[in-house]
C-alpha cells in the first residue's frame, strides 16, 4: 500500500514526515533537505548482529545516513563488507585502520553524529560504557559523544538478569542513555527467556523518536512534583498453588516511573509481581493482591500531586479460596468458582481526589475502545485516561512497544500516539499530563 508522506514539521532544515511501515503501523520518516541526520550504528559480537542489517535498512528508508562501527568480535559474526555495501560508507573497525585520515576519527564522528545507536549491545560493551573503559573504537566513541545514545542489549537470559549487568544498565539510564530492553523468547543458546535483541522495527522507531525530540532528554518539567505510579498485575489466589491474574508485565508503568523521575519528580512506585528492575531513585512498594495494592495506594495517595494508575488489577477474586491445593481428582469432572469483585482502586481515587491533584487512569480494551475509554474517564473521575488496545500483538501486554490514545477532560477528542517503544510512549504521556496541568492551573 503506497501512501504519500504527510509533512508534520521542519527543524534545522530536516523535514519530518509520517509513513506507514509494512505492518501498517505509523512511524516517522526523516527526509533531509539538504543534510540528512547521521546515525552511527555500533555493532558488537553477538549472534543478533545479523539483525543490524535490518536496522541499517530501516534507518535508510527513513531518510537517515548511517555510518557503521564494528567491534573486533562483531566481525566474527558478520563481515564489514556487508555493511559497507549497504551503507555506501566505509565501516570503522579499529582506531588504526585509516592511516590516510588526518582527523581524529572517534572525535570527528562523535561531533557529527545526531545519534549513537548500539545494536546489538553485549554485556561486555554495556560494562565498558558504564565504567568509562575506552579500549576500542566504539567504547572511545561513546565516551566522546554528546549526542543521544540508544543501547539495545542482546544476551543470554542469565547474563541479562545478572546483578552486574542490571547495575551497569542503571548507571547508563542515570546518565540519560536510552535502553531498549530485549525481547523474550527462544534464544540462540537454546534457553527461553529475556535476552533477544528487540525487533529491528522497534529499534528504528525508538531511534527516530529520539531524533524527533528537540532536546535529547526530557526537561525537568516535573521538578518537585510528587508522583505516584502503579504498575504490573495483581494476583488473586484460588489455592496455595493456583491464582487468577493477567498478562501485564509492568513495563509501561515502570517506564512512566522512570521517565517521571528523569523529569525531576519525586516518585513512588506501587508494583504488583513483575520481573523488572526498579528504576533508580524511586520509592518502591511491592504488593501482590488487589487488596494490598488498594491499601498501599489509598494509604499514600493524599501525599501526591499526580497519580498515574497504570497497573492492571484483577477485577475478581474467589469468594472461598482453598487453604490447601485443590486436587484434580476431587474437582473432577469440573471445578466451579465463585468470584466477587475486587476493590475499584481508580474509582476510590476519583472520589478522594483533591482539586489540586491530577488523576490518570488506564483502560486495556479489545473492542469499542474509544467508547469504553470515554465512559471510564467520566465514571471514574479521572483527569486523563490512556487507552491501550491489548488485542494487538505489538502493543500493550508483555511487549516493549505500545500504541495509545490519550483522552482528557478538557478535550472532546483523544490524542493518538502511534506505535513506539514504551519509554518513548511514557514521555509522550507525561508531555500530555504536563500540558493538562498547565491548562487547568
Amino acid at each position: 500500500m503506497n501512501l504519500n508522506p504527510t509533512m508534520i514539521g521542519r527543524e534545522e532544515e530536516n523535514l519530518t514526515f509520517l509513513k506507514l511501515n509494512q505492518k501498517g503501523n505509523l512511524y516517522h520518516m526523516v527526509v533531509a533537505a539538504p543534510n540528512p541526520p547521521l546515525i552511527t550504528l555500533g555493532v558488537t559480537g553477538c549472534i543478533g548482529a545479523y539483525k543490524a542489517i535490518l536496522i541499517l535498512r530501516g534507518l535508510q528508508e527513513a531518510g537517515c545516513t548511517v555510518e557503521v562501527v564494528m567491534t573486533a568480535h562483531a566481525r566474527e559474526f558478520i563481515q564489514p563488507l556487508t555493511f559497507q555495501a549497504l551503507s555506501g560508507r566505509p565501516v570503522v573497525t579499529d582506531h588504526w585502520d585509516r592511516p590516510q585520515d588526518t582527523d581524529i576519527k572517534h572525535i570527528s564522528l562523535a561531533q557529527s553524529s545526531h545519534l549513537l545507536l548500539v545494536a546489538p549491545a553485549t554485556a561486555n560493551i554495556i560494562a565498558k560504557f558504564a565504567h568509562g573503559i575506552a579500549d576500542d573504537f566504539l567504547s572511545t566513541l561513546y565516551i566522546s559523544a554528546t549526542c543521544p545514545v540508544l543501547v539495545c542489549p542482546a544476551m543470554n537470559v542469565e547474563m541479562w538478569h545478572h546483578p552486574a549487568t542490571q547495575s551497569n544498565l542503571r548507571l547508563l539510564r542515570e546518565r540519560k542513555v536510552t535502553v531498549q530492553d530485549p525481547a523474550a523468547g527462544y534464544l540462540a543458546c537454546g534457553m527461553v527467556g529475556e535476552g533477544r535483541l528487540a525487533e529491528p522495527e522497534t529499534i528504528v522507531e525508538t531511534a527516530l523518536q529520539l531524533l524527533a525530540r528537540k532536546e535529547p532528554h526530557p526537561v525537568a518539567d516535573l521538578a518537585g512534583v510528587r508522583v505516584l505510579v502503579t504498575a504490573g498485575p495483581t494476583v488473586e489466589y484460588l489455592d496455595p498453588v493456583r491464582f487468577l491474574s493477567n498478562r501485564s508485565s509492568g513495563k509501561m508503568g515502570y517506564a512512566l516511573a522512570s521517565a517521571a523521575r528523569a523529569r525531576g519528580a519525586q516518585v513512588t512506585l506501587v508494583s504488583g509481581p513483575v520481573r523488572l528492575t526498579p528504576p533508580p531513585q524511586v520509592n518502591l512498594i511491592s504488593v501482590t493482591t488487589t487488596r494490598e495494592m488498594y491499601e498501599a495506594v489509598v494509604g499514600v495517595a493524599s501525599e501526591h500531586d499526580l497519580i498515574i494508575k497504570a497497573a492492571a488489577v484483577c477485577d475478581y477474586r474467589p469468594i472461598h479460596p482453598a487453604t490447601h491445593k485443590i486436587k484434580k481428582e476431587v474437582a473432577n469432572p469440573g471445578l466451579r468458582l465463585e468470584l466477587t469483585p475486587t476493590e475499584d482502586i481508580l474509582a476510590e481515587l476519583g472520589r478522594r481526589k483533591r482539586p489540586d491533584q491530577t488523576l490518570v487512569g488506564f483502560a486495556a480494551e479489545t473492542e469499542h475502545g474509544e467508547d469504553h475509554a470515554k465512559d471510564k474517564l467520566r465514571r471514574k473521575g479521572t483527569d486523563l485516561l490512556v487507552l491501550n488496545d491489548v488485542s494487538r500483538n505489538d502493543a500493550g501486554f508483555e511487549v516493549d512497544t505500545n500504541a495509545v490514545t490519550i483522552f482528557r477532560q478538557d478535550r472532546e477528542t483523544g490524542r493518538v500516539i502511534p506505535l513506539a517503544a514504551k519509554d518513548i510512549i511514557a514521555n509522550l504521556i507525561l508531555d500530555e499530563i504536563v500540558d493538562y496541568r498547565k491548562n487547568i492551573n
